[in-house]
């Protein structure tokens, strides 16, 4: 029954549609063409990242080198909405993250920091760097710490690794502040992605590999949630206390291949 009475569908990229990796990273089997399906079958698409160590034209760019049709304006992003967060409040943050990801802040007011702002900043997340950040939050009289995500960690072809959520919390529990989460799971980030498509809630599904931050977050938002058995996914999942995703499938091809039978 999941898979009936649907519009449009959101999917995560890392662990859906390709690993990443130092070399850039490759395709998960039969994904690219199952995102042309998507889209030569008429469903609303919108991909939904907590990419943080690269611009979104700089990511897009290496996905369409990897064979997907895909476009700046159909990803929705944490920084972008960070930036918007920044300037409606008049924040001027620290930035700790990528060096890759900076250029997505360059009009934004960084002088004389008033928030944190921290993403996935791989090799960036020093000691000598976590402790700057501590210092700049430890020194405001009301801390302000927004995190691009709160993932605990991701898939790359070498084997996984820690993600922002790592990070964050640490420094959540030195400053006893507690961060403001842009980028999934935040019901914020997918209203945004959903109002995007122009597809209410209960006509939309959710595809990721991450148990809690893609299928829970989509489903307090009111959707249906798969999730992959690619990327992060874990045996262990499937007996989770918390999140029971719509169903399980081996990977993006065969829900599309379920999806468009329905249609």
């Amino acid at each position: 029954g999941w898979a009936r009475a649907v519009r449009g569908l959101l999917l995560d990229v890392s662990g859906v549609l390709y690993d990443s990796g130092g070399d850039g990273g490759v395709p998960i089997a039969g994904s690219v063409e199952a995102v042309r399906r998507i889209k030569a079958s008429g469903l609303k698409l919108r991909f939904c990242t907590n990419e943080t160590q690269a611009t979104r034209e700089k990511f897009v760019k290496k996905l369409q080198g990897m064979g997907f049709d895909i476009s700046v304006a159909e990803v929705t992003a944490p920084a972008p909405a960070a930036c918007r967060i920044l300037k409606e409040r008049n924040l001027r943050p620290h930035l700790l993250v990528h060096d890759d990801l900076v250029p997505e802040f360059a009009e934004i007011d960084k002088a004389n920091s008033n928030c944190v702002v921290i993403g996935d900043a791989a090799e960036n997340f020093t000691y000598a760097n976590l402790n700057e950040a501590f210092r700049v939050l430890i020194g405001m009289e009301k801390p302000v710490l927004i995190s691009l995500g709160r993932g605990r960690y991701y898939k790359e072809t070498d084997g996984l690794k820690l993600d922002v959520g790592a990070y964050m919390k640490a420094l959540e529990y030195a400053c006893d502040v507690q961060a403001e989460v842009v980028g999934k799971p935040s019901k914020a980030f997918f209203e945004s992605a959903l109002a995007e498509m122009g597809v209410p809630p209960q006509e939309a599904i959710m595809i990721g590999d991450d148990i809690v931050n893609d299928v829970g977050g989509a489903q307090r938002c009111g959707m249906r949630a798969l999730q992959v058995r690619t990327g992060k996914y874990r045996p262990c999942d499937e007996n989770h206390p918390h999140v029971k995703p719509d169903a399980y499938v081996n990977n993006l091809a065969e829900a599309v291949d379920i999806l468009l039978q329905q249609l």
